[in-house]
């Protein structure tokens, strides 16, 4: 809504209330008195401009109050019929005996108006530079001095309480670790949550769910999750959000989802917050709003840009099932670590590089460990090694496990990577002249040693320059240089480039605004925090055979609005191993994740979309849908499956016109697309051109039927084409055969 609307909206209230300028201003109203309009002429003839201006004024405003006040009765009967379903789930909420206090039960009206306003209005304001910022003062209006539930104080903690919160954090620190000790960290957390500390109940209740550390058990976690809820926790209404929305132990009612999923995010629950931030982005559930999609997701992106480091975070590995399935790809394999293990003992130090580097990131089955990084690191740097100076002033600079922050240490390392001409050097002499650590503060140095770091390609001396330019420390601010070092650090994935990108984009700083563009670029944030190792922990299970683990942790971040968990939980769904939901129930839930997976540009999901529709998986039989599909990941996401189901379709002309050219030329893409893709598309070409032989043949012989001594049938089986394919493929196993060399 823009800023005039809401002016004019204002003046309307205001005239219409008589409180714009105070008591006198009431006048303003109907009409002046006559006396003082005569005093106003005789003492000051120029005022009559005046009170003729404000007469029309006051005319007009009254015709737009009263358009406004029919505008505002027909979106409350709008309201009124499509809110039944979500205020009955509230009611019954509401109705629910709990030991909610009264503020709480305020809080969730408050959370039923907003819905409401959210759901059907999707109304948002702009400031003067063209931020979104949403009106704070709206629920005073409401509920008078009602305190805000983002802002609540959380009660002091009891001494037992206090307790159960050091065990709780205990707990939690072994769980970072990898590998960890699930269940003994599981039954700290258990023992904190008997001993009433919330979050580790929350905890306790996503281990049920997910079976870590834990015997799997959805009802346990669901009684975990409504008792807190019915207490207002924020995260409680985000897991109950979530079981809704799956049908986990519950069935599945996405109304009910969409109001825990705003309780939660009334509460400043990340995980509710991300899961309506993409159904507002997708258009899930609700109509689609991108500012309402940005505001959610900035919140978000906010939290984790805050807990990121400069070098990155740890890596997450991110496997496709469909794709790891096919092929051999996956973790590295502990044979070539170990390989690269008796390389380093015996001095080979690529080999050393190369295990301190995986040490310190993490990812590819092996796990985060400073310590061993540190160890590999310094035995490289012994023999005047670029990159294990550099990297061993990363972790003295920055710390972490066992290793404390030594800014005399780290500059030593940064120093002599630098004189090496290496990068990571460069940029961290870049980070220490610019924070002053162990050096005077000089950011003229640090835009210098930057600059170097970034013409070799380096991503945080990219990052950095971005920063300086965005802030304008040490240069002239300049939002185009900003936004083309931000550009080049986000081709490298880091995620604080990403989130000023987004920010750029959102106010429009040295581009153009664009909502939808800062939407997804906050996205990609949000998908990169601390909740992404779920990835990881899930592909866990799946290679351990744990298809009810793996699959209700794809589809806790499939909630989230991760395209890689929806592909994975709907493959999961798909083969067939998991037993967390009835048979006759997992086609129809595999086909909407794939369907919310192929949205988000998915090409696999998409191919399979085509597939369910064609055979009639989960919905009818449409073979103009399934058409429809192959054609989107054809033509736009470049797959050479969908390509060569094309050509079987025009072939057979199944959803589409009967075209043997037009099947002939998506074989040939379909081979020219993917190497893989070369030898199906040889056999059908082969009976593509087969069939069309037989076709001229039959045309060439006589009309006039032969008279042969036996009737014999000239009518091929349906099945004549693999028939044909079965016998080439005997030739040329025999051809094979037949060329092997013999031995002497």
């Amino acid at each position: 809504m823009s800023r005039l609307y809401w002016f004019v909206f204002y003046l309307c209230v205001a005239f219409s209330t008589g409180e714009l300028l105070g008591p006198e201003s009431r006048k303003v109203k109907g009409q002046f008195d006559d006396d003082e309009s005569d005093s106003l002429e005789k003492s000051d003839p120029n005022a009559k401009v005046g009170v003729e201006y404000l007469k029309k004024l006051s005319d007009a405003v009254q015709k737009e109050l009263a358009t406004l006040q029919n505008a505002a009765e027909a979106l409350k009967d709008r309201i009124d019929k499509n809110e039944e379903e979500i205020e009955d789930s509230v009611n019954e909420l509401l109705k629910k005996p709990s030991k909610m206090s009264e503020m709480r039960m305020e809080h969730m009206k408050y959370a039923l108006h907003l819905l409401k306003k959210h759901t059907y209005t999707h109304q948002d304001t702009k400031d003067e530079e063209g931020g979104l910022q949403k009106s704070q003062d709206e629920s005073k209006e409401i509920f008078g001095n009602l305190q805000d539930p983002v802002t609540e104080v959380e009660p002091e903690l009891t001494p037992d309480l206090k307790e159960a919160k050091q065990i709780y954090d205990a707990a939690v620190e072994k769980l970072d670790r990898r590998p960890a000790d699930l269940r003994g960290a599981t039954m700290q957390v258990k023992l904190a949550a008997e001993r009433g500390y919330h979050p580790a109940k929350i905890r306790l209740a996503w281990s049920y769910i997910f079976g870590e550390g834990v015997e799997l058990d959805i009802e346990k976690a669901k009684d975990i999750f409504e008792a807190l809820a019915n207490e207002g926790i924020a995260d409680a209404h985000a897991g109950m959000g979530f079981l809704y929305a799956t049908g986990l132990g519950v069935t599945v009612s996405q109304a009910r989802a969409l109001v825990h999923y705003t309780f939660g995010m009334l509460g400043g629950s990340d995980y509710a917050q991300m899961a309506l931030a993409y159904r507002y982005w997708a258009g899930v559930t609700v109509p689609s709003s991108c500012p309402k999609a940005m505001e959610l997701y900035m919140k978000v992106a906010t939290k984790v840009a805050s807990k990121v480091k400069m070098s990155g975070g740890t890596a997450v590995h991110r496997v496709r099932l469909m794709d790891e399935a096919e092929s051999s790809g996956g973790a590295l394999d502990s044979d070539l670590i170990d390989y690269y293990q008796l390389l380093a003992d015996k001095g080979d130090v690529q080999a050393q590089v190369g295990l301190g580097q995986l040490h310190f990131q993490g990812g590819r089955g092996v796990n985060l460990d400073i310590s061993k990084a540190l160890h590999y690191f310094k035995q490289a740097a012994k023999t005047g090694n670029a990159v294990a100076n550099a990297f061993l002033g990363k972790i003295y600079l920055e710390g972490g496990d066992g290793v404390k922050p030594d800014n005399e240490t780290a500059l030593h390392y940064f120093k002599k990577a630098a004189e090496l001409n290496n990068a990571v050097g460069q940029s961290g002499l870049g980070i220490m002249y610019l924070q002053g650590r162990g050096v005077p503060r000089d950011t003229a140095a640090a835009l210098k040693y930057f600059t170097m770091a970034a013409n070799q390609g380096w991503v945080e001396g990219q990052l950095h320059l971005g920063l300086m330019y965005f802030r304008g420390i040490g240069v002239r601010r300049d939002f185009k240089q900003a936004n083309k070092f931000f550009s080049l650090a986000s081709q490298s994935g880091h995620v604080l480039a990403f989130y000023h990108l987004a920010l750029m984009h959102a106010q429009g700083l040295g581009v153009l605004r664009s909502c939808s563009t800062a939407v997804e670029l906050l996205k990609n944030v949000c998908e990169r925090g601390s909740w992404s190792g779920r990835l990881m922990l899930a592909h866990a299970a799946w290679r351990a055979s744990d298809m009810d683990s793996a699959l209700a942790q794809y589809l806790a971040v499939a909630e989230r609005g991760f395209e890689l968990a929806q592909s994975n939980a709907a493959y999961l769904l798909d083969i067939g191993e998991a037993r967390l939901f009835p048979s006759e129930q997992r086609w129809a839930r595999a086909l909407q994740l794939w369907a919310r997976a192929a949205a988000q540009g998915s090409a696999g999901a998409r191919v399979k979309l085509g597939d369910y529709h064609y055979y009639g998986l989960g919905t009818a039989v449409d073979l103009e849908a399934a058409a429809y599909h192959y054609r989107v990941a054809s033509e736009q996401l470049h797959s050479a499956q969908a390509t060569f189901n094309l050509g079987y379709m025009h072939e057979r002309g199944l959803g589409l016109a009967r075209d043997p050219h037009l099947a002939k030329r998506c074989y040939d893409l379909a081979a020219d697309t993917a190497p893989e893709a070369r030898l199906p598309a040889a056999l059908a070409l082969a009976r593509l051109h087969a069939a069309a032989a037989a076709q001229r043949l039959a045309d060439a012989l006589p009309r006039a039927p032969l008279r042969l001594p036996l009737q014999l049938p000239l009518q091929l089986p349906a099945d004549w084409d693999a028939c044909l394919i079965a016998l080439l493929s005997l030739a040329l196993g025999l051809i094979v055969l037949l060329r092997r060399p013999r031995p002497n």
